[in-house]
């Protein structure tokens, strides 16, 4: 059973969301996130961050920050594991305008050690100083660096993912539509986490969700409003995947969507789009959660939503 509570993000208003029982303590103690100031934003994404205890490198796992063709990116290596080894190209978080490769690092080299693949982290540019398509430049950049330097980064060419978590997933979605267009390297999997997808903001779930913990829908008007520049597409392809009117031949993907997420509903719907154009779609979909949520590690949930994600990962690149 999930307990019902009440969310009161300063209008007033007071919502009611079936929070996860063990989430409903996050849910009061978290920050509230304001886009409206971007210096702010970033500095408060950086406190967050600053709260977590320091990830410790683990014993046979190289971490090297480099250069990649002008793109600054992370590279994680088991230097352990017998090479080729497979690779995830990651695309960090945050709406766009805030995140950098320091927003997954725990995460990467959790999955370097207990996955045994090449994780390269890519650092692009952020909107509004750079709106679209400059990020989503850096990611493809990003990814012929990683194809083109297989050999010396012991990484098997035919098994590269990509794979991001909010916006980085929305990245995600378009750099594999890109490389579509592009006769890019060939992506194995992608790997999509709380998507965001739809500058058009007219789901369901994006209408009703204006108050929901970490993102919700003045959170993604704004969001939106900073990545989209004068240009709409880069070679045919949008500036937001939801409105890609093909989506044949693209790579086998994972989705994950949050029950309490205005996001919700376009993840679900890029999911169907995706297995009516023939592509294989592992979605899951989790009850009692919210966007961000796997800030509570120790949470039955968050760990159920890690150990799937790994699974995944695991079968497309093993």
């Amino acid at each position: 059973m999930h307990d019902t509570h009440l969310v009161d993000h300063g209008s007033g208003d007071l919502m009611s969301y079936a929070f996860d029982p063990e989430l409903i303590p996050w849910v009061e103690r978290l920050p509230k996130p304001d886009l409206s100031d971007v210096v702010r934003a970033r500095a408060l994404a950086q406190r967050m961050l600053a709260q977590l205890p320091p990830a410790p490198i683990p014993a046979g796992v190289t971490v090297t920050d480099t250069d990649a063709a002008g793109v600054p990116v992370r590279v994680y290596a088991p230097a352990d594991r017998p090479t080729p080894r497979p690779a995830l190209i990651y695309l960090h978080g945050g709406g766009f305008v805030t995140g950098s490769v320091e927003s997954g690092h725990e995460e990467a080299l959790r999955r370097t050690t207990e996955l045994g693949v090449v994780i390269v982290s890519v650092d692009y540019r952020l909107a509004p100083e750079h709106p679209f398509p400059a990020g989503l430049e850096d990611c493809y950049t990003a990814l012929e660096w990683t194809a083109a330097r297989a050999d010396a980064l012991g990484v098997d060419p035919a098994r590269i993912a990509v794979g991001g978590a909010s916006a980085g997933a929305g990245l995600t979605a378009s750099l594999t539509q890109l490389t579509r267009v592009r006769c890019g390297p060939p992506i194995c999997f992608q790997y999509l986490a709380i998507p965001e997808l739809d500058d058009r903001l007219d789901t369901g779930s994006m209408r009703a969700f204006h108050d929901t913990p970490l993102w919700n829908r003045p959170l993604a008007q704004l969001s939106w409003s900073y990545y989209l520049g004068d240009r709409t597409d880069l070679d045919g392809v949008p500036a937001a995947p939801a409105r890609a009117a093909d989506l044949t031949g693209l790579p086998p993907a994972f989705i994950a969507v949050c029950e309490f997420d205005p996001l919700r509903d376009e993840g679900l719907r890029y999911a169907q789009r995706l297995l009516a154009a023939g592509v294989g779609v592992e979605l899951h979909l989790y009850p009692g959660t919210f966007h961000g949520c796997g800030v509570a590690r120790d949470t039955a949930i968050v760990r159920r939503m890690t150990s799937d994600s790994d699974a995944a990962l695991r079968r497309a690149l093993h």
